[in-house]
């Protein structure tokens, strides 16, 4: 019987899959992924979506790029080749010379496959007397958008931002790595990250760079 995530994955997003379980995509070839802190992602999809402007009315972009959550880290889907850029992106942002903990994961790299959201019934599950729990560690926070294609949606190095109004890849980048310097700078001071909703404030300032 063939599993129903890897199914959705393969057959209905178009996303390839390696063999074994839990279901696995590969990254690379439809999307890279950055993969940073929850806290400073959350803080970061927070003044995206506000785009550092108070009073800003919602546009049609603020659906967003699809996001996972896993185990406290915070998955972003972009443009496949990202992750080649990130390194010299970076260092163009003077960004090179800190540790942040930001990755990037690319050409041959896998993460799980979060459990597919379906209609009014929660999240697929795997098929019957298969190991492993698909979803349990990894979930959609904002899931690919259905009935169109996932690149439209992903940042992109480009002067003009991505499709469909999504947001251009310096701009996620620069906005990510602010937040994971804001969250280095207060576990060194022994104080947990801000919530959610202050660091994302639009009034918020990001502390300066040591």
């Amino acid at each position: 019987m063939v599993d129903p995530v890897r199914h959705w994955y393969e057959n209905e997003r178009g996303w390839p899959t390696v063999p074994g379980n839990p279901v696995r995509l590969s990254v690379g070839v439809r999307f890279d992924v950055l993969d940073v802190p929850a806290e400073a992602g959350h803080a970061a999809l927070e003044r995206l979506r506000g785009d550092g402007r108070a009073g800003r009315r919602p546009g049609p972009a603020d659906a967003g790029f699809p996001v996972a959550l896993q185990r406290g880290r915070m998955l972003l889907l972009v443009a496949a080749g990202s992750a080649e850029e990130l390194p010299g992106l970076l260092d163009w942002l003077e960004w090179g010379t800190l540790a942040l903990d930001l990755t990037a994961i690319g050409a041959g790299g896998l993460i799980d496959a979060p459990a597919p959201p379906a209609a009014g019934r929660g999240a697929l599950r795997p098929s019957a007397g298969r190991a492993g729990s698909q979803g349990a560690a990894v979930v959609w926070l904002r899931p690919p958008g259905p009935g169109r294609e996932v690149e439209a949606s992903l940042p992109t190095l480009s002067a003009t931002g991505g499709r469909d109004g999504a947001p251009d890849l310096v701009r996620v980048v620069s906005t990510v790595a602010t937040e994971c310097h804001r969250v280095r700078l207060l576990r060194a001071c022994g104080r947990p990250p801000a919530g959610t909703r202050e660091a994302g404030r639009a009034d918020a300032q990001p502390f300066a760079r040591s």
